[in-house]
């Protein structure tokens, strides 16, 4: 198996146009070009989204998580040469499932799978862990294109 080292948080702003507060991968652990990637997201009591959902009881947004699962996607995707001028849609997602609740001081392990590309629209089996345990799964696509286009 071919892998690359981690990737850190700065080649991760060079590579993907999320930035605070939707920047949503802290650190990409491994990943092996083409085929998979593992990444975390250290979750803390700082994130916006937890002053309203919910001010009693903070859990991480559903969405929130399929987004950042959706970002490690990107970054597989976009770990080796791209245009700058191609932006990366979230296009569709099927059998999303969500198992455990992501709450402050979690630490979320999201893995992404590329099942196939063609025309640059790319499907992934995906899943994110906390603590070893599946808190979320889905299959999400996503299509490549470029600015404006």
């Amino acid at each position: 198996m071919s892998q690359t080292s981690a990737i850190d948080i700065n080649k991760i702003l060079r590579l993907l146009p999320h930035r605070y507060p939707f920047l949503l991968v802290d650190r990409v652990l491994e990943i092996e070009p083409g085929k998979t990637i593992k990444a975390l997201k250290n979750v803390t009591m700082n994130e916006p989204f937890f002053q309203g959902h919910f001010p009693d009881y903070p859990v991480m947004p559903g969405v929130l998580i399929i987004e950042a699962l959706a970002q490690t996607a990107a970054l597989l995707t976009f770990s080796e040469a791209h245009d700058p001028e191609d932006v990366y849609y979230f296009a569709g997602i099927d059998g999303a499932r969500f198992k455990k609740p992501v709450l402050p001081g979690d630490q979320l392990i999201m893995t992404a799978k590329l099942e196939r590309e063609r025309a640059g629209i790319y499907k992934f089996q995906v899943q994110a862990t906390v603590d070893g345990e599946l808190a979320a799964e889905a299959n999400i696509t996503c299509a490549v294109r470029t600015k404006g286009a």
